[in-house]
């Protein structure tokens, strides 16, 4: 018997605890910058709403939708529901189909029944999902003598002016405290290449179209967006590796042997100190060793002189003399700052090495200048020697497994 009472209790407790929400995975300032923002927001709406709206008192400076709508815009912006089309559309409209309903139908308890139903079929249509235009439905058919009376009104005079108010607040107040709003779409995950081949890290583990697949058999609406999900699923993997490889940081297996040119250094120089080392890019560094630009074998092919560069022929018998020819006679005045690249990507050197495979795969990079926290060049990392160090993480598991 006390065996059956106990097994009792633990299924209760365990039906009881579905009930509680888990604990939010956010520091203290993520949850003051939330609170100061639907302070804030709330103030600033409600006051610049009274300014617009003059001397009529007749109307709320604020209606209870939008203190929903705060809290979306400020405690979790990144949300699909808490997007702007999705705060000014899904507000609007709801609000409209509940005055409009309130124009054909008695002020009942199932009238605002039918007119939050049908906002939600117009949001999810338009894209525009937003829980608080429910309430706001709600409000134009129960709000009161007041909001009945004022019709359409009451949606251009407080719903509109709430709405856009508070999200062009929220586009100041998330942009300053961090949080990018509107949230920024993630680009299509697809090949450099322009050919059909999946990335190189979606190879192996799972794919988009898993991601696609499980969330059309879950079939619910998720509060955080397909390629927010995706992205985190990746993250996961990528801490799951790190956890795996240990403390492989990128200074472990960096060269730290570099050789350099300077924003003065002669073409014909850089040439030859790539033929000598054998190296296929250069770092170009200035007096306080921060780096400032790359110069690769491309970059002299794709500066190479000759009459017609659609002339296969030509174009041959320049790479020839690159290659034969180290003093490059006609480059003696031209230094690497006119054929370098700028647009550099730089890592620290505390990095752990698993963080290196999307710039080394998907991004394209093949080198990878390694800097302090000065910003100062220490080393260099290839792709060669990230897989040699995968490979060799990969025997050690295997000898500890």
């Amino acid at each position: 018997m006390p065996t059956q009472a106990n097994s009792l209790n633990a299924r209760l407790v365990h039906w009881l605890r579905k009930f509680l929400p888990t604990q939010l995975q956010i520091d203290y300032r993520e949850k003051l910058r939330a609170c100061s923002g639907i302070l804030g927001g709330l103030l600033i709406t409600g006051m610049a709403t009274r300014i617009m709206t003059g001397s009529d008192t007749s109307l709320p400076v604020l209606i209870a939708p939008i203190g929903a709508s705060a809290v979306l815009l400020f405690g979790v912006p990144s949300s699909p529901l808490a997007q702007p089309w999705s705060i000014v559309g899904g507000n609007v409209i709801s609000a409209l189909i509940g005055v409009t309903c309130m124009r054909f139908l008695p002020a009942t308890l199932a009238t605002a029944a039918f007119a939050a139903s049908l906002a939600v079929g117009a949001m999810i249509a338009l894209r525009c999902l937003h829980p608080p235009g429910g309430a706001a439905a709600l409000t134009a058919v129960l709000g009161g003598a007041a909001i009945v009376h004022s019709g359409y009104q009451f949606v251009w005079d407080v719903v509109l002016v709430n709405s856009v108010l508070l999200t062009l607040f929220a586009l100041v107040y998330n942009n300053l405290t961090g949080k990018h709003y509107p949230h920024d779409p993630h680009p299509e995950h697809g090949s450099t290449h322009g050919t059909k081949d999946l990335p190189t890290i979606e190879r192996l583990g799972f794919k988009s179209a898993d991601l696609d697949a499980v969330l059309k058999r879950f079939n619910q609406v998720v509060d955080i967006s397909r390629d927010d999900l995706e992205t985190l699923f990746l993250q996961t993997e990528m801490h799951a590796y790190r956890r795996r490889y240990g403390e492989i940081l990128c200074a472990d297996i960096m060269s730290r042997d570099i050789v350099t040119a300077r924003i003065d250094t002669n073409i014909a120089d850089a040439w030859k100190l790539l033929r000598q080392h054998k190296v296929k890019a250069l770092p170009v560094i200035n007096d306080e060793q921060h780096v400032i630009g790359m110069v690769t074998v491309v970059d002299f092919i794709k500066n190479i002189d000759h009459d017609d560069e659609s002339d296969y022929q030509g174009f041959e018998k320049a790479i020839a003399a690159l290659h034969d020819t180290p003093d490059l006679q006609h480059t003696v005045h031209r230094t690497v700052a006119q054929i370098m690249s700028t647009q550099i990507r730089t890592v620290q050197s505390d990095m752990h090495i698993v963080e290196l495979v999307p710039l080394l795969s998907d991004i394209g990079l093949h080198h990878i200048p390694i800097v302090n926290h000065a910003q100062q060049l220490v080393g260099m990392v290839t792709q060669s020697d990230l897989i040699a160090a995968l490979y060799r993480g990969r025997l050690a598991d295997n000898a500890q497994a």
